[in-house]
């Protein structure tokens, strides 16, 4: 009879834990951030939240995108919230609308070049590209733009491959439509060098193999902390390129979802954000100035211009002729 009692308790109890873990809500997030920022906002957005079940895949935009592809062919979508920093893909999955409108409470306090005013995405962090260069082969940091065209850098200022890479991409974009062409084939001119990924170039830099390159901050400010002979400056006119986030069409977890922006775009979340080396979309978390970074505001004043709409069409037609530039350098 106490057997029997005590397998009716056990009963009880398993049945209760089942039906709370059923009761509870799920997330899954596409991202491209790396696993320690996803990790460290996943460890505080679980604590905040305990009864939903988070999960997210991690891999570049490319690979995120053709996964999302994969799944709505398939007709079974896994992903409910899409984290990247491609610009061009949220205007195009909006487009396709693939994308459910949201307005979070702490959307008014995001400073960013980029907002979509009819709320199927928002920017949730400002990534930046400057100039890193090597400490021991660079006596001056180059301060402008026009600086790396100095026979100094000639054969040693690199860009990764804007095919590879898709902030490199858009940095690529945004040097064409503020300084035309012209800036491109004159560093051509001076040697510039096509890499290959965007972590590939800084470490390129840090070895002494290139003088210098464009460089994404988180990137580069990690490698600085770990002791690489890396310098990092930005010029007045800055690369600045938003990583929006979206909730997908017809997911199952929307609440989930829009918690989950709730919280990244809040105070404790951005914090959170600016600790990688990157730059939040409020103005009252502190930013590493150490390191080089500039206040989200003042980077939305210097950042250069881009029509993301536009550049989305002309993707190919801008690498292609990025491409022939470089490699028909003298």
């Amino acid at each position: 009879m106490k057997k029997m009692l005590l397998f009716l308790i056990a009963s009880v109890f398993m049945f209760g834990a089942i039906s709370m873990a059923a009761a509870g809500e799920k997330l899954m997030v596409y991202t491209s951030m790396k696993e320690s920022l996803i990790g460290s906002l996943r460890d505080a957005f679980v604590k905040k939240h305990p009864d939903i079940a988070f999960d997210y895949y991690s891999a570049g935009a490319g690979k995120l995108m053709a996964k999302i592809a994969a799944e709505r062919q398939s007709g079974k979508m896994t992903v409910d919230v899409l984290w990247h920093s491609e610009v061009p893909d949220f205007y195009k999955l909006k487009q396709d609308g693939l994308l459910e409108q949201y307005v979070s409470p702490e959307a008014k306090y995001v400073e960013s070049p980029v907002k979509d005013p009819d709320s199927y995405f928002t920017p949730a962090r400002l990534g930046t590209l400057g100039i890193a260069y090597n400490t021991k082969k660079v006596t001056v940091p180059p301060k402008d733009w026009a600086d790396l065209l100095d026979p100094r850098f000639k054969g040693g200022f690199g860009i990764a491959n804007p095919a590879l890479s898709g902030t490199s991409f858009v940095s690529v974009a945004m040097i064409v439509n503020t300084m035309g062409w012209e800036y491109l084939e004159k560093l051509a001119r001076n040697g510039a060098i096509m890499g290959q990924g965007s972590g590939q170039v800084v470490d390129d830099t840090a070895s002494g193999d290139l003088l210098a390159t464009l460089a994404v901050d988180y990137i580069t400010i990690d490698k600085i902390k770990k002791g690489a002979y890396l310098g990092f400056v930005f010029p007045q006119k800055m690369l600045v390129v938003p990583s929006p986030i979206a909730i997908m069409k017809g997911t199952e977890n929307r609440k989930a979802a829009e918690k989950f922006i709730d919280f990244l775009l809040s105070k404790e979340g951005q914090t959170l954000i600016a600790a990688s080396g990157t730059l939040p979309i409020r103005t009252d978390v502190a930013v590493s100035t150490d390191m080089g970074l500039v206040p989200a505001d003042q980077a939305v004043e210097r950042a250069m211009k881009l029509d993301y709409i536009k550049t989305m069409n002309e993707k190919e037609e801008i690498i292609k002729k990025f491409t022939s530039i470089l490699r028909e350098k003298n």
